[in-house]
C-alpha cells in the first residue's frame, strides 16, 4: 500500500482525506452485499458506505483535486455551497468551479487562488478572507483550508475544506463599525480634555501648586493613553476591513533602517539598554555610540522594497517599542538582511521570552501574554494585531521565534525589489504623480542583489501569507 502524506491542515483535513480515497478506491471496486441484522452495522462494516456516511454527514464542502486539477470528489456540503451538483463538478477543472473574487467583487487571479497557492507550494493554506462566485453568480464569504496530498514527497493532490462565512463576516463587520464609530465620536472629547489638561500644565497660562500639578500629570499621562486606545482601535477597525491609509513607494531599506536605528536609540537609553544595528554580512553598526567617521565609506547591498515608509516605520516602531517594554538588561538589536528575492527585518532583544503556548495567537486582535512580567506594563493588544495587517499589505509575512528567559526575536520578510525593477517603479510614479523614493542616490555604492550571505537568512523565502 503507497503511504500518503497530508501536508499540514490538521485533523479534520486528514480525516476527510483519508475518507476521500476511500471513497476514490472503493468507487472502483464492486459493492459487496450487506449482511447482518443491523442495517447500521451493515453499513459501518462495509467501508464504502461507512466513508460514503462520513463524508455526506459533513456540513463543510470537501473537495478532492487531482495532480492535473481535475476535481475527484465533491460532497453534499460542496454542492448546497457552491449550487454545483456532484454529477457536473467531478470531472471538471477546479477553475471551472471554484472562481473567487475581493471584496469588491473584483476577480482574484488564479495564482492567487488557495487551490493554486497550495499547489505551487506544497504547503497547506488558510484563507478566511476569500470569497466565492457561485453557480447562479452569488457571492458569499467563505473559509478555505486546502492541504496538498504528497506520495514519496510528489504532490497528488490536493483536498479543500471550506464552509460559508457569510452570517460570521457579516457580523464581524458590524463589530468593527461599532467599533470604529464609536472609537471616531470618542477621541474628540479625549483630545479636548488632553488639550486643557496640557494647558493647565503650562507654567506660562496657569500657576497650580506641586500637589495639584502630580495629580494633574497623572491625568494627562491617563488621558494620552486612552486617546492612543481609541486610535488603536479605530486603526483595527480600518485594518480589519481594508480601509488603512496606504502610498506605497519604492524604499532602499539599509539607509531606511539605519536612520531609524538612529531616531528609536533613546528610547533604548532611558533603560541603559545597548542598541546595534546589523546589514547585510553581519556589519554592526552601535546605535548608542559615537556616529561613524565622515567621508567613511562601506560597500553594503542595496535592499529595496515597495512599501508605504510611514507604515513599515509604525510597526518597527511598535515592535521596538514591545522590546523595551519586555528587557530589563541587555540589548536590542535591529537587524536586516536578505536573499534574491526576499528582504528581512528583525528586531531581537534581550528580554524575558514569550511561552511557546502564547506565540501563535500573539498577532490576533486584543491578545496579550498574561503573566508576572506582563501584568504590570500596559497595552491593548491590538499594536501586533495591526502590525501583522499592514505587513500583509505588501505581500509579507511577520512572525515571532522566542525562548523563555532568552529574549525574542521578531521577523519581517518583504519581497525584495531588483535595482532595475525599482528604478522602474520609480520612473512610473513620477509619471503618474504618485510618490517617489529620494532614497537611491548616483553615488550609493551599488552590490549586485544576491551580493548578501545564504546563510544571513534565518528564515526560507516569504511563504504564502495565509499559509502560517
Amino acid at each position: 500500500m503507497q503511504n500518503y502524506v497530508i501536508a499540514g491542515g490538521g485533523v479534520l483535513v486528514a480525516v476527510v482525506v483519508i475518507t476521500a480515497a476511500w471513497v476514490a478506491i472503493a468507487r472502483k471496486r464492486p459493492r459487496r452485499p450487506a449482511g447482518g441484522n443491523s442495517k447500521l452495522a451493515s453499513s459501518l462494516r462495509d467501508e464504502q458506505t461507512k466513508n460514503s456516511i462520513i463524508l455526506n454527514s459533513i456540513g463543510d464542502g470537501v473537495v478532492l483535486i487531482d495532480n492535473q486539477g481535475v476535481i475527484q470528489l465533491f460532497n453534499p456540503g460542496a454542492s448546497a455551497i457552491t449550487g454545483w451538483k456532484r454529477e457536473e463538478a467531478e470531472g471538471l477543472n477546479w477553475k471551472s468551479v471554484f472562481n473567487f473574487v475581493d471584496s469588491r467583487s473584483v476577480a482574484i487571479p488564479e495564482d492567487r487562488s488557495p487551490f493554486a497557492r497550495a499547489q505551487v507550494g506544497s504547503q497547506p493554506v488558510r484563507d478566511n478572507s476569500a470569497n466565492l462566485v457561485t453557480k447562479s453568480g452569488n457571492t458569499i464569504a467563505t473559509s478555505f483550508s486546502v492541504s496538498p496530498v504528497l506520495n514519496n514527497n510528489q504532490l497528488t493532490g490536493l483536498v479543500g475544506v471550506f464552509r460559508d462565512v457569510s452570517e460570521e463576516r457579516k457580523e464581524e463587520t458590524q463589530r468593527a463599525e461599532f467599533i470604529s464609530t464609536a472609537s471616531h465620536e470618542m477621541r474628540t472629547p479625549v483630545a479636548a480634555i488632553e488639550g486643557y489638561l496640557s494647558l493647565a500644565l503650562n507654567e506660562k497660562v496657569a500657576t497650580i501648586d506641586s500637589r495639584a500639578k502630580d495629580y494633574l500629570e497623572k491625568a494627562h499621562t491617563s488621558t494620552k493613553h486612552l486617546g492612543q486606545l481609541f486610535q488603536d482601535l479605530l486603526n483595527s477597525a480600518k485594518a480589519e476591513d481594508g480601509r488603512l491609509t496606504n502610498h506605497p513607494e519604492v524604499v532602499e531599506l539599509g539607509g531606511y533602517m539605519e536612520q531609524l536605528t538612529s531616531d528609536l536609540h533613546f528610547a533604548a537609553q532611558k533603560k541603559n539598554l545597548a542598541l546595534e544595528f546589523i546589514i547585510g554580512n553581519n556589519e554592526v553598526i552601535d546605535a548608542t555610540g559615537p556616529s561613524p567617521a565622515a567621508g567613511e565609506k562601506v560597500v553594503r547591498p542595496l535592499y529595496y522594497v515597495n512599501v508605504d515608509p510611514d507604515r513599515l516605520r509604525e510597526v518597527i516602531t511598535n515592535l521596538f517599542d514591545n522590546a523595551c517594554k519586555y528587557t530589563d538588561t541587555g540589548k536590542i538589536t535591529l537587524g536586516l538582511t536578505g536573499n534574491d528575492s526576499v528582504v528581512q527585518v528583525y528586531i531581537r532583544d534581550t528580554g524575558h521570552g514569550i511561552p511557546t503556548e502564547d506565540i501563535p495567537h500573539l498577532f490576533q486582535k486584543f491578545y496579550r501574554v498574561d503573566n508576572s512580567a506582563t501584568r504590570t506594563i500596559g497595552g491593548t493588544g491590538l499594536g501586533l494585531f495591526i502590525s501583522r495587517k499592514i505587513i500583509e499589505l505588501y505581500q509579507g509575512r511577520i512572525w515571532v521565534e522566542s525562548t523563555i528567559g532568552k529574549g525574542s526575536t521578531f521577523y519581517i520578510n518583504l519581497p525584495r525589489l531588483t535595482t532595475q525593477q525599482a528604478q522602474a517603479k520609480i520612473s512610473q510614479q513620477t509619471q503618474t504623480g504618485g510618490p517617489s523614493s529620494d532614497l537611491i542616490t548616483p553615488d550609493a555604492p551599488s552590490t549586485p542583489t544576491g551580493a548578501v550571505s545564504q546563510d544571513a537568512v534565518s528564515a526560507p523565502a516569504i511563504p504564502s501569507r495565509n499559509s502560517s
